[in-house]
């Protein structure tokens, strides 16, 4: 069955949006980096799929002496470690340029999401559509709710109540002795 095109193509900037979400800052102070990338990824798994997103997590990993690494999480979403000596700015650039002369653009948006005034500058001049790293973070907890009210049931549990869990001749005994009818 083949897969209708997404909606957009979004580029995440992992570090800087880690840096910058204050739960991912206190996460990877206290418990590092690579679980601040875990819920990141989490958090980028599920707000892909609710828009139908393409998304490409891009990570830095321009000091490390290892060649670019793509991991596929969902078909929504891919994680992106950079060449040696390339900073996800510039893999997002590269992207960005490429997606200018791609006939995508015709019928898919192109969205980054980063703080980096600089990248922001840059992406926008490409033709992209740019979010800043805060508005992210508000746009994944609105997914969230939405995702969650609409799991939650329409009208309430009659059972709430103890006395719906009992049996209908305790629940005839309750209502004689309440009325007095019982001894």
């Amino acid at each position: 069955m083949s897969r209708s095109s997404p909606q957009a193509l979004m580029l995440v900037d992992g570090y800087n949006v880690v840096g910058t979400w204050h739960d991912l800052k206190q996460v990877r102070d206290r418990d590092g980096l690579e679980e601040a990338r875990r819920l990141l990824i989490e958090a980028l798994t599920n707000y892909s799929a609710y828009h139908d997103f393409d998304t490409r997590l891009v990570f830095d990993s321009q000091y490390q002496d290892t060649g670019s690494k793509r991991d596929v999480i969902t078909r929504n979403l891919a994680v992106h470690y950079t060449d040696f000596g390339q900073t996800a700015d510039t893999f997002i650039e590269k992207t960005c340029a490429a997606f200018r002369n791609d006939l995508r653009k015709f019928h898919q948006r192109l969205i980054v999401a980063t703080s980096d005034r600089a990248q922001q500058l840059t992406v926008v001049g490409y033709g992209a559509e740019w979010m800043s790293s805060e508005q992210l973070a508000v746009e994944v907890g609105n997914a969230l709710i939405k995702v969650r009210s609409k799991k939650k049931p329409a009208t309430k549990n009659s059972r709430r109540f103890l006395a719906n869990s009992l049996d209908p001749v305790a629940q005839q005994r309750l209502s004689e002795l309440r009325y007095g009818k019982g001894k």
